[in-house]
């Protein structure tokens, strides 16, 4: 079995009590919703792509305010004929403010648009793990940065 690893960077950005979301197209189509981030590129610092992938998915300019924690899982990824993956997904969520730039949807992306969500509707949301995850570390703020 192959094994593959994906490092990646989200950020929480909450204000007025609304959570800011991009909407992630699945394999199958589905379209998710999901916090704002991703995928680190080679030599890149996990804090440099959360301000990047902001940036690309939502039209905003972010600043940091703190590393909220850290989530990773494995999981298999069945190819067949002896391709499966073995992915281990190490997450990092950071939480930031928007400084700059307007809310508009991303281009030819991994996602199709980006918007402000209130938090109490949030569980009604059709989305991925992550934004729960990225909520209850926003919430709960554990010393350690894992839940």
């Amino acid at each position: 079995m192959r094994k593959k690893l994906r490092v990646a960077a989200y950020a929480m950005c909450v204000r007025e009590d609304q959570l800011l979301l991009a909407r992630w197209i699945g394999d199958d189509g589905r379209p998710e919703w999901t916090l704002p981030g991703g995928g680190t590129e080679h030599g890149e610092d996990p804090y440099d792509t959360v301000l990047r992938e902001v940036e690309e998915e939502t039209g905003y300019l972010v600043e940091i305010t703190g590393l909220l924690g850290v989530n990773s899982f494995r999981h298999p990824i069945p190819r067949g004929l002896g391709q499966d993956i073995d992915q281990h997904q190490v997450r990092l969520v950071y939480e930031a403010r928007v400084t700059g730039g307007e809310l508009r949807h991303e281009i030819g992306g991994s996602t199709d648009m980006a918007a402000w969500h209130p938090l109490t509707e949030v569980p009604a949301l059709n989305r991925v793990g992550l934004v729960d995850v990225g909520l209850a570390l926003w919430r709960e703020r554990p010393v350690t940065g894992r839940l």
